[in-house]
């Protein structure tokens, strides 16, 4: 599939939004170096600095592209709609007065925000876990569906990535984009192998320097396997996936992740403090942190992912030679 912005692109990736974590620095360094770079509208306190953020990305890149002049990749923000989100529709209306390109939508698809973002020419992508979420936000019209996994960091799913996308792919024949342990350059290459059009990053962009993480939580990252990621609903309410030892630091035991409920964090916070203070001591990472060794500047990590997919497109290449 030929994507509209396929030619500002040097690898088929989005750098995922990620709570407390994606900002500008990061947003920009992903876009000069050819990826998709996004951010949460609510990683800004207010609409107010969410708007100074979107301008100074803009600025940013207009810069770079006038004094290098080379295109940079496309930006994105994200958008969680949900009657809780009060902010839904003042970031809307400031997405459309910047004609930002990408927005990316979680926890429900509204055909009224896809056409608001479409009279502009944006695009919309939605991100799901099961096929009854993305047959709703095809009917509201959505261009891309992201295809969260099993192993995904944050809100992931439960289904294997293979399963997934075929069972997806039969009805959605717009723009695919898979989620959930992709950590290297080998691993993209395999998203696309697998049908996907664009391979979506989180949990391997939380260790950057541009990133907006603790430096404990990066190197907790680095320190962590696969087996230490704990799949609950105990921080969030909804399940999600979290660094083992970031739990048993707060207190929280085998016994409480395994609850199917959200364990109360204080009553004294209402209900949008309490969570952003869970995910400021709880952190969240995926299955992908196995492949994590270090922390990079992002233009070299994007460098370092070329040349993976690169070599793994050729291996590819070899084994069709020997099998077909």
């Amino acid at each position: 599939m030929q994507l509209p912005f396929q030619d500002r692109l040097s690898l088929p990736v989005v750098a995922a939004p990620m709570f407390l974590i994606s900002g500008p620095q990061l947003v920009i360094e992903c876009c000069k170096n050819g990826i998709i770079g996004t951010f949460p509208a609510l990683n800004h306190r207010t609409t107010a600095g969410f708007e100074e953020w979107v301008i100074e990305i803009k600025e940013t890149l207009a810069a770079y592209e006038k004094e290098s002049g080379k295109k940079a990749a496309p930006f994105g923000v994200n958008l969680i709609v949900h009657p809780t989100n009060p902010r839904v529709q003042p970031d809307l209306e400031i997405c459309i007065k910047h004609q930002v390109p990408l927005i990316i939508t979680s926890l429900g698809a509204v055909p009224d925000l896809v056409n608001a973002v479409h009279s502009y020419g944006g695009l919309v992508y939605h991100d799901i876990i099961k096929k009854r979420h993305a047959e709703k936000a095809a009917e509201a019209g959505v261009d891309g569906l992201i295809l969260v996994s099993a192993g995904a960091g944050g809100h992931a799913g439960a289904l294997n990535p293979m399963a997934l996308i075929n069972e997806i792919k039969a009805f959605f024949k717009k723009t695919i984009l898979l989620s959930g342990c992709i950590s290297t350059g080998q691993d993209i290459a395999s998203a696309l192998q697998m049908g996907a059009d664009l391979a979506y990053m989180g949990t391997r962009f939380i260790n950057v320097k541009e990133s907006m993480a603790d430096p404990k939580y990066q190197e907790m990252i680095i320190n962590s396997r696969a087996e230490d990621i704990v799949y609950t609903a105990a921080v969030s309410g909804v399940n999600a996936n979290f660094l083992r030892p970031s739990l048993e630091a707060m207190g929280i035991t085998e016994e409480l992740w395994s609850q199917s409920k959200k364990i109360d964090f204080g009553s004294e916070l209402d209900a949008a403090k309490a969570e952003a203070q869970a995910w400021k001591t709880i952190w969240s990472a995926g299955q992908g942190v196995t492949a994590i060794h270090d922390v990079l500047p992002t233009s070299q990590l994007i460098t370092q992912l070329k040349r993976e997919f690169q070599s793994a497109l050729q291996a590819q290449q070899e084994n069709l030679g020997k099998y077909c």
